[in-house]
């Protein structure tokens, strides 16, 4: 890697930095996965995820997405269709997979108006594409009870087994509607928000649901629903006046609350779908912190995580999580971002 952005995207990720199942199952707690601290240009500091109460101040505010995980992924014979988006027209957005020894693969067929059988007597009409990858489609029945029937969580290659729909819930997960998992609070159990509260410390939830992020494309994120509410845009504002931080848990939380801010960063109650797109161009207005896990190259949130750290910053956290052996992905170990 080198310190500049292009550097920072371009990196080669090692097969064995891939985590291939809960922490748990490693006989790690969930709260004791790595921590990178990354502040300014000082050099990463390695901690514990348990460790997050010392690491910031009485008045800081972590928001939080109360997103809750679907089990969005239904198998046939020899697809997988990922349900990503509820449309507000009863439609829903879909990723077509090609089921593979291990678990799935991008499939471009398809056809307009295609009707596919779907276990349990169901039926998926293909409309139209929305994107080269995603469908619009529509199911002859209510998709979240569906799911919750014949669905079980997506997973791609890199993790070898099915694990049960708990494992990709966050504590914080409380309104259903997520393809994957908003994956940067799950370190978070009951006991660290409880240490973290009696540190002073405020959590503040706001509602974006993902949609399907196929590990085999580099592209921008789509139209997906979000919700700040009044009493968390007041909280950040609060902390912002209070000269406290203002931490995103996740990519999606920046996405709402950079959906919300004005240009002055007071962020207002909002709620829709949002196509912002975090870029070092536009910078954070909001946000001056990110908890978030380890990313993909070429992935278009690290230009999220370079507007908030700084390119050398990035470059250089990067080059230690790969030096130290972090590991990647939902399962994975997690990297704090302070911008001071």
């Amino acid at each position: 890697m080198t310190a500049s952005l292009s550097g920072a995207l371009d990196f080669s990720l090692p097969p064995g930095l891939s985590a291939h199942e809960p922490p748990e199952a490693r006989g790690t707690a969930r709260d004791a996965v790595r921590l990178m601290v990354s502040r300014g240009d000082l050099d990463p500091l390695h901690h514990r995820f348990s460790d997050l109460p010392k690491l910031l101040d009485p008045g800081d505010l972590i928001v939080v997405n109360n997103s809750a995980t679907l089990p969005a992924a239904v198998r046939l014979d020899r697809l997988a269709v990922h349900f990503s988006t509820a449309r507000e027209d009863g439609t829903w957005l879909v990723e077509l997979r090609r089921r593979t020894s291990k678990a799935s693969e991008p499939y471009g067929g398809g056809e307009p108006g295609e009707w596919l059988p779907l276990p349990g007597r169901a039926t998926l009409r293909l409309i139209e594409r929305e994107t080269p990858r995603l469908w619009r489609a529509e199911l002859d029945r209510d998709v979240k009870r569906y799911l919750r029937g014949h669905g079980v969580p997506i997973r791609y290659s890199y993790v070898e087994r099915d694990w049960p729909i708990e494992d990709y819930q966050t504590v914080f997960a409380t309104v259903p509607g997520s393809a994957e998992m908003p994956s940067a609070a799950r370190p978070f159990t009951a006991d660290l928000v409880a240490a973290l509260v009696a540190h002073g410390i405020g959590i503040a939830p706001i509602t974006l649901h993902t949609g399907v992020a196929s590990p085999e494309k580099d592209e921008p994120p789509y139209a997906e629903r979000y919700d700040v509410p009044g009493p968390t845009a007041r909280l950040v504002n609060l902390a912002r006046e209070s000269g406290n931080r203002v931490v995103a848990a996740g990519t999606t939380v920046v996405r709402a609350l950079e959906t919300a801010a004005g240009a002055d960063g007071r962020v207002a109650a909002s709620a829709g779908w949002t196509r912002h797109v975090v870029t070092p161009e536009l910078g954070v207005r909001a946000v001056t912190g990110l908890i978030t896990g380890l990313h993909e190259p070429r992935s278009s949130h690290l230009l999220m995580l370079s507007a908030i750290a700084g390119e050398k910053v990035l470059a250089r956290a990067y080059e230690a999580a790969l030096r130290e052996r972090y590991l990647w992905h939902e399962f994975g170990d997690t990297h704090l971002i302070l911008r001071s």
